[in-house]
């Protein structure tokens, strides 16, 4: 496979460039049972109730002054494949609701559209059914500033993939790398294959997949950068740590350095989260299974698991360790959920407020080794609110352009600018919901119909078009719709889209697969997914 990416041309805007540096999109959190934490004062970092009630899986964005413009999240349970888009006042961003999530714990990710102002991708994988890669577009001039779904559900990939989610700005400061990992549900055999788009104004471009340093099996995992976005680390539930070099100008893996080899089912103490230190040689690791612990690292060491060191350990009941993120007063925050040893403790009953869920810990001084980097358990309180497992799967939307690289460069706007929108339409049906997710892009057209002919051109569905700007999406309900094969086409005064789907009742069981190898053998899963 060609790796190599061409260069953008070399036409320098220094002004975009510190605009980039002096943004402060990732300074509010929102998480847990109701919590969020507003960084914009470094000094003394203020809580505020949300509208989350997650064990894992969420994800917030702030406006370039560090303002909260929405947040997301995945709820319910791991069957009902919910996420719910929350306005920065609380409430349910118009049309944020039956959007693909499995409540897993990094399957979310918000990227600002590049080279526009208004526009956010929401990102969303599918780990243990419901597979593969959808994205949704928010429209946040729409609403009266509080934002609308335009865009939902639409499918990049129908791969199963590994929990782990992440992206990191490309070496120009703009554009983005989304990465993630296959894993394989049925025969379980082990890959090391990483999959990544390039997100640029022009859209999401440049898929391409490598296999880089060993293979793993496990479907829970997490992908960490370094601040300066040059390091990857690879942690999996099985106890693998591998760190990779990463080229930010081509996003290409290289120079695997196994930290831990992976364990086995048997012999494995559930490796959950990693965080850097600031200055990026410091490493720090969360465990979660029966005995639990949080260990340092010194990346700078030859024999770097050789200097692990034990910050501290927790035994299931009551504690159960789950994420660590820096965050941008340069701390390390680590989230803990309750577990009564009885049941899986989700959502929390009304009696269970504690030391446990009322507070994070915080490593105060992640740059300094041994007991100088100030860890201090349970000492951040959350306001009354409570956490789980999860923090917000946020990259570092303030990462500027990799100064002095072939690829600190930006296209023209000009250039941009003379690139031609061409309409497309896409269609992805869910067979649990019994819903079609239509959604057409760069429509002409000011005014147009929504028509779904059955295979003998009949009508069975027609109602005027709502176009926002170019976008159309809607939620359709296929139920009682017969079994078959449809067309839906989307038709303005300046366009004609059509895309042929099958609807069906097909859901498959994730303990068994069977349901699904036979719609594979039967050659229909790609038109499942239109």
């Amino acid at each position: 496979m060609n790796l190599i990416r061409p260069l953008f041309l070399i036409i320098a805007f220094s002004i975009i460039a510190c605009g980039v540096n002096a943004q402060k999109r990732g300074n509010v959190w929102c998480f847990g049972d109701s919590a969020g934490i507003d960084f914009s004062n470094l000094g003394l970092p203020q809580v505020f109730s949300s509208s989350l009630d997650t064990r894992g899986s969420c994800a917030s964005i702030a406006d370039t002054s560090g303002q909260l413009l929405f947040y997301a999240e995945t709820n319910g349970n791991l069957s009902s494949n919910s996420t719910q888009v929350y306005s920065s006042i609380g409430q349910k961003m118009q049309n944020g609701d039956s959007i693909l999530g499995q409540l897993w714990y990094h399957e979310l990710l918000i990227l600002p559209f590049p080279g526009n102002d208004s526009l956010y991708y929401l990102f969303s994988i599918g780990v243990s059914s419901v597979y593969g890669l959808k994205y949704c577009v928010i429209d946040m001039k729409a609403n009266g500033g509080l934002g609308e779904v335009i865009q939902k559900n639409i499918q990049l990939q129908s791969l199963p993939m590994v929990d782990c989610l992440t992206a990191v700005k490309h070496g120009n400061g703009r554009d983005w790398w989304l990465i993630f990992r296959r894993w394989d549900p049925f025969t379980f055999d082990p890959n090391n294959e990483f999959h990544s788009y390039l997100i640029t104004p022009m859209g999401i471009t440049d898929y391409n997949v490598q296999m880089s340093g060993v293979t793993h099996r496990s479907n829970q995992g997490e992908l960490t950068f370094s601040p300066n976005g040059q390091k990857l680390l690879k942690t999996t539930g099985l106890d693998l740590l591998e760190l990779f070099d990463f080229d930010r100008c081509n996003g290409i893996l290289s120079n695997s350095n196994v930290i831990h080899p992976a364990g086995n089912n048997m012999n494995y103490n559930l490796t959950w989260s990693s965080a850097f230190s600031p200055n990026g040689n410091v490493l720090y690791v969360s465990t979660s299974k029966d005995t639990n612990h949080v260990y340092q690292l010194d990346l700078t060491a030859a024999n770097i698991y050789g200097t692990r060191i034990n910050l501290d350990t927790f035994y299931v009941p009551p504690v159960q360790p789950g994420s660590l993120k820096l965050a941008p007063d340069g701390k390390i925050y680590l989230s803990c959920a309750y577990y009564d040893g009885i049941s899986f403790n989700y959502p929390y009953n009304s009696t269970e407020y504690n030391t446990t869920n009322m507070y994070l810990s915080v490593i105060n001084y992640p740059d300094s080794l041994g007991t100088a980097c100030g860890y201090n358990p349970f000492s951040f309180y959350l306001g009354g609110k409570r956490t789980y497992y999860g923090l917000p799967n946020n990259p570092d939307y303030d990462l500027p352009a990799l100064a002095g690289s072939p690829c600190d460069t930006l296209v023209s706007q000009n250039e941009l600018a003379g690139a031609v929108a061409v309409g497309s339409l896409h269609v992805y049906y869910h067979p649990a919901w019994e819903k079609a997710f239509i959604n057409a892009s760069n429509l002409k057209g000011k005014i147009g119909m929504l028509l779904v002919y059955d295979m003998q051109g009949k009508v069975v569905h027609s109602e005027p078009l709502r176009i926002q700007n170019g976008y159309y999406t809607r939620d359709l309900s296929m139920i009682g719709k017969a079994f078959g094969v449809y067309l839906v086409v989307v038709e303005t005064e300046q366009e004609r889209l059509v895309k042929k789907c099958l609807w069906n009742v097909f859901y498959y069981s994730m303990s068994t697969g069977s349901l699904r190898r036979v719609v594979e053998k039967s050659g229909l899963l790609d038109v499942l997914i239109c």
